[in-house]
């Protein structure tokens, strides 16, 4: 059991030091955007929500300016549009446009409309911009119905959190518009604004608590949260309100029933104006880009569908058990290593495993809970590379004890040999030297010694060559990450030094050996066209009688990849019926010699391994081509011999 331990833990540090590492690079704010981009990704795949009713938004288009001949819209439009709304009845309406000082003409009216509706709700920039100004409300307005309209955008510049309340430069608590309208709204129906239960720093209505933003909330790290601050759960759908314009409201069409007894929100709805929000989470013509009054009734929104229809507000888990979560999310990948040994299922288990936080932050987001997920995804691909490395590493370690066996069963068959049919042929030749018999006997006994030996020398060079690979060598005395051309033209070399009989005879050697492309190549495959060559030589040496030119190329002819040996010898003639070809076809040297033998199968064998052809052919006017030729390019299939 400790020995079982041991390896865990020491197959497992690397993963855990991965998992430490992410959860202090998350610490240190590494993913703060990535997740804030992936909340938004999550927010903008919601299935859409019907239009929220409650609210109602007037928006002053470009075409009202050019209608009015002025911008800012003059103080007397104002008037007249805020009378014709209170004709209708609405609950509150929440003037989105600043009016600190006068717009003629108009002035007058407009205050008098002002301080005679107790339902109007004017804005004020209460938060010092980076000039330190802020904009003074409506004089007309008393306090209470006054509410801030600052927001505070990310280091992106998109709105994710909703300012409700917060302190101004003179030290007095100031409400924001969108409280003071949900408070109005609420209100009519018995529902108070009062402090928080679980913090009583925050807001709440009735026993929905507005949960204040941290400065560690979600994927925030080091966030601004003064003041007090929540999560902006924006409506999804491409109609979240309904939207009126001016010339609608000045020519009655309307049905009164949009407005009785509903929110109104009077805004900006012109880019001219200038009088925008950004959100990552809301989709529309411009990306990213929506006008100001229409931030405003999402967040006014969220609190009343909140409170009235049960609608989530975002909730983020405790730190403690964010943590938690990324690491049983590592805990997970890192286990996948352990259980799956097939490189396949590891692959399909990595994928199911990386899809499944996405799915399931999505899910958690419909119910409104945010959870981290690009650090979980980073642990999950980097462990699961990782995994992937060690499968591969473990495969090649089996494939290695594997060619060990064949070494050792290669061994055992060569001593096999070597100990005993040869050892009793040798007996039978002396023995039939010092007694007379036939000649035909004789020359069997021979011709089975010099097989027997070349089954023999067979294995024992291929007993020599594993022996010598898995020693950092080969039986060429060469490495196999050395250049193709360069092991091919060793072996070449080292060949022609065999004591074979018709390499004897060779006048003219034409050789050539240009790099080749062995990118896609295993040890294996290097390994077996090294033998390849050898055995092609040898043969040569072997069976082409009185050869005297050998041509050898390993090039690269259009997308294929050559080895080519030829000889001029000649050997003996094979009949009809060994070739299944007529006589006439044997004379005219036109037939091609049917393979056979061991040498043949492995060649054969290699060939299928690289996706190419081997080939034996009479070599024009007299000997033999063999031919090894393969792709260039690397099939889909390629790694899996």
């Amino acid at each position: 059991m400790k020995v079982k331990n041991a390896i865990w833990w020491r197959g497992s540090r690397p993963g855990l030091i991965l998992i430490v590492a992410t959860i202090a690079a998350r610490l240190m704010g590494a993913f703060q955007f990535l997740e804030l981009v992936a909340l938004d990704r999550l927010m903008r795949l919601r299935p859409p929500e019907p239009t929220d009713e409650r609210i109602v938004i007037v928006g002053l288009t470009e075409e009202d300016i050019d209608r009015a001949k002025a911008y800012p819209i003059p103080d007397r439009d104002l008037a007249n549009l805020l009378k014709r709304l209170q004709a209708y009845q609405p609950i509150a309406i929440g003037l989105d446009i600043t009016r600190n000082i006068p717009v003629e003409p108009g002035h007058a009216e407009l205050t008098a409309v002002l301080r005679s509706s107790k339902n109007i709700i004017g804005v004020e920039i209460a938060l010092p911009d980076r000039n330190g100004f802020t904009v003074a409300p409506p004089p007309a307005l008393p306090p209470e119905q006054v509410g801030f309209a600052d927001t505070i955008p990310d280091a992106d510049g998109y709105q994710r959190r909703s300012l409700l309340g917060a302190s101004n430069p003179q030290h007095e608590y100031r409400f924001s518009l969108t409280i003071r309208l949900a408070e109005r709204y609420l209100a009519a129906r018995g529902i108070k604004l009062g402090n928080g239960i679980r913090d009583r720093d925050a807001m709440r209505f009735g026993s929905v608590e507005l949960t204040r933003v941290q400065p560690n909330s979600g994927g925030y790290v080091a966030a601004d949260a003064g003041g007090n601050q929540i999560l902006l759960n924006v409506r999804s759908g491409p109609q979240p309100f309904r939207v009126l314009s001016l010339s609608q409201i000045k020519s009655g069409q309307v049905n009164p029933d949009w407005i009785r007894g509903k929110i109104v929100l009077i805004g900006m709805m012109s880019f001219s104006a200038k009088d925008l929000a950004s959100s990552g989470a809301i989709a529309g013509i411009n990306p990213g880009r929506i006008y100001g009054v229409e931030m405003q009734a999402h967040a006014t929104s969220q609190i009343l569908s909140a409170v009235l229809d049960g609608r989530p507000l975002l909730q983020v888990l405790g730190e403690g058990w964010e943590t938690l979560w990324i690491v049983a999310w590592g805990l997970l990948g890192m286990s996948l290593g352990q259980l799956l040994r097939s490189p396949l299922k590891l692959l399909c288990g990595l994928g199911v495993v990386t899809i499944s936080p996405i799915a399931i932050g999505y899910g958690l987001i419909l119910w409104g809970w945010w959870v981290p997920i690009v650090p979980v995804l980073v642990i999950l691909v980097l462990n699961g590379t990782g995994s992937i490395a060690t499968l591969f590493y473990r495969y090649q370690q089996e494939l290695q004890l594997r060619l060990e066996e064949r070494q050792f069963a290669i061994e055992q068959i060569f001593n096999a040999i070597h100990s005993g049919p040869l050892q009793t042929l040798v007996g039978m030749l002396r023995s039939a030297g010092e007694q007379e018999l036939p000649p035909s006997y004789l020359s069997d006994l021979q011709r089975l010694n010099r097989e027997l030996r070349e089954v023999y020398g067979s294995i024992q060079r291929e007993a020599s060559l594993n022996e010598q690979n898995f020693c950092g060598g080969s039986s060429i005395e060469l490495g196999l990450q050395s250049p193709l051309h360069e092991l091919l033209y060793k072996v070449y070399d080292d060949t022609l030094q065999h004591d074979l009989p018709y390499l004897q005879t060779l006048r003219c050697k034409i050789v050539q050996f240009d790099p080749l492309n062995a990118e896609n190549l295993r040890l294996e495959h290097k390994r077996g066209l090294c033998r390849f060559l050898e055995e092609a030589i040898r043969n040569v040496g072997k069976h082409a009688i009185e050869a005297t030119r050998l041509t050898v190329i390993c090039t690269q002819e259009g997308d294929r990849l050559v080895i080519r040996v030829a000889d001029n010898g000649y050997a003996e003639t094979p009949t009809a019926a060994e070739t299944n070809c007529n006589s006439e076809a044997i004379a005219d040297g036109n037939v091609q010699i049917p393979p056979s033998g061991l040498g043949t199968q492995l060649a054969n064998n290699l060939a299928k391994q690289l996706g190419g052809t081997f080939r034996r052919y009479p070599n024009h006017p007299r000997g033999m081509v063999c031919e090894l030729t393969w792709s260039v390019k690397r099939r889909w299939w390629f790694g899996f011999f």
